[in-house]
């Protein structure tokens, strides 16, 4: 197969859109150790800047709390558990991108609920009141925080208001209506705060020009707009699971492009566009989820995403997850990168693969992206078995790819770099390399090789984090000496469904004289 050359000028930078934003199971889900110890764990390794998911208003956190007692009746607005939710965020490193919703009881005007812990639906039986409850929520935020610290959290009106589960009736126009009366009680509280949705879900096309003719019309902020994007199709239900067909990965991407192509013109054209949730499939028990199939299919997302959204948050970070119940196996599904008790999955790996990429792109690929670290000279290439939707049937058991890649010297201001880059007396640059595939790294495969345990003992459970290791492989390539420094031949065969991160770095040999590998053993 021919060999592609990787330039030596860098063709632009890497965004960061695919680690703005993670997705989370409700707010409520924040207060327990696997959750907080699954978070530490995507933090150390990969490390975003923003969380958001389902629930702060939501009875379960308590914030609304109407009284009626000898004589006493009003109102209370408790912040407990906000407080514990949102300092553990932030003693993490990770914001809050807040989403208002659900509605509280007390304040719904109707029973209509969603999932396992019965999230109310209904519009607020009393808009002033909603936005009571709103501003509270957000001077509270402001007073604990300080302003300049909340004025980055963005703030998002409601979920999925497009669909009967999430919106009762779906009513197009009662959403508008919640939306005002947020927007306006954000602004109340201070004017540079962060507002914005709809929060769409895949499919609502339609609702995209009324929006905007809506906040137009009524001269509404709207500082970023929202989506979402899923690439399944209906649900095929079996005990505690479901199938689906799926799209391929390139429909990811024209679902992050679709918003600004149809509000091109509008008044909202140039907003931010925030993908606040994306994945392969919209199910929490879809079995696809802990597959090496899902990193190989998320690669050309993760690694293209940034030019059509500025943000695009995986949903979600964990398996402590509940919309459907209770897990009823380890694995089972769940949306989460990591299963319970901090197991990776392969799409764990493909995240922190990537987060060791360096900021210079040198060139992407239908099946890789090479990076530059500007410092140290470092060249990164992240390489993925291309993948297809159903449609397009099985892929090979291997996938080949062939680079030619550029070791350039790093500036001499730099002094350590430069010793471990290319020279004059530089032969060799070390390589490491790292896989994921249908065995290496797949905790899942594992899994199943053990019988599927639904609650794995402690001995099991080690063997699961054993199995979810990388395969690592250290090796060196010779390096050809050219003008600008030299030149790497690099093969690669991924494994079916392969993810693979490979960093190259010259090295100047500094072996003495009198040392003889052979002799190690007598053998010399």
């Amino acid at each position: 197969m021919p060999r592609t050359i990787v330039p030596t000028e860098p063709a632009g930078s890497l965004s960061d859109a695919w680690r703005t934003c993670l997705g989370t199971g409700r707010f409520n889900l924040a207060l327990r150790r696997d959750y907080q110890d699954s978070l530490a764990l995507v933090q150390r390794d990969i490390g975003f800047r923003y969380i958001r998911g389902h629930g702060i208003l939501h009875d379960d956190v308590a914030v609304h709390r109407p009284y009626d007692v000898a004589g006493h009746r009003g109102t209370a607005y408790v912040f407990t558990y906000v407080d514990q939710v949102i300092d553990a965020y932030l003693g993490l490193g990770i914001k809050p991108f807040l989403e208002l919703g659900f509605m509280p009881r007390g304040l719904a005007s109707g029973n209509q609920t969603v999932f396992w812990w019965h999230g109310n639906v209904t519009p607020p039986r009393d808009h002033a009141e909603w936005a009571r409850l709103v501003q509270a929520l957000l001077r509270h935020l402001v007073d604990r925080y300080g302003i300049d610290e909340v004025r980055t959290w963005p703030v998002e009106v409601w979920n999925e208001p497009n669909l009967t589960h999430f919106w009762a009736g779906a009513d197009q126009e009662a959403y508008f209506r919640l939306y005002e009366a947020s927007v306006l009680a954000v602004k109340d509280v201070d004017a540079e705060l962060r507002v914005g949705g709809p929060a769409l879900s895949p499919g609502a096309d339609d609702w995209w020009k009324p929006f905007a003719d809506f906040v137009t019309a009524r001269d509404l902020p709207a500082d970023f707009l929202s989506v979402h994007a899923y690439a399944s199709g209906p649900a095929q239900h079996v005990p505690f699971g479901v199938y689906q067909t799926l799209r391929r990965p390139q429909d990811l991407l024209d679902q992050f492009a679709r918003p600004r192509e149809i509000l091109a013109g509008t008044a909202l054209a140039d907003r931010p566009l925030h993908v606040t949730e994306f994945n392969t499939s919209y199910r929490p028990d879809n079995p696809v989820h802990d597959t090496a199939y899902n990193a190989a299919y998320l690669a050309p997302v993760l690694a293209g995403g940034g030019q059509h959204a500025d943000s695009f948050a995986y949903w979600t970070f964990s398996d402590t997850f509940e919309e459907e119940g209770v897990p009823a196996s380890f694995f089972h599904g769940g949306f989460g990168m990591l299963a319970h008790r901090q197991v990776r999955k392969p799409t764990f790996h493909l995240y922190a693969f990537l987060a060791r990429m360096g900021q210079e792109v040198l060139a992407r690929g239908t099946d890789h992206l090479v990076t530059r670290h500007a410092g140290t000279g470092q060249v990164t290439v992240l390489a993925w078995q291309p993948v297809g939707g159903t449609d397009d049937g099985p892929e090979p058991p291997r996938h080949e790819l062939r680079l030619s890649l550029p070791l350039s010297r790093p500036p001499v201001s730099d002094p350590q770099a430069a010793r471990a880059t290319p020279t004059s007396e530089t032969s060799r640059a070390f390589v490491m390399r790292h896989d994921v595939d249908e065995v290496a790294g797949n905790a899942w495969a594992a899994w199943r090789e053990m019988g599927r345990p639904a609650s794995p003992s402690a001995r099991q459970l080690d063997a699961l984090h054993e199995a979810s290791e990388p395969a690592r492989r250290a090796y060196s390539l010779p390096v050809v000496p050219t003008a600008d420094g030299g030149r790497v031949e690099l093969d690669l065969t991924l494994g079916r469904h392969g993810v693979t991160l490979v960093t190259v770095d010259g090295v100047r040999d500094e072996t003495p004289p009198w040392l003889d590998d052979a002799r190690i053993l007598g053998r010399g």
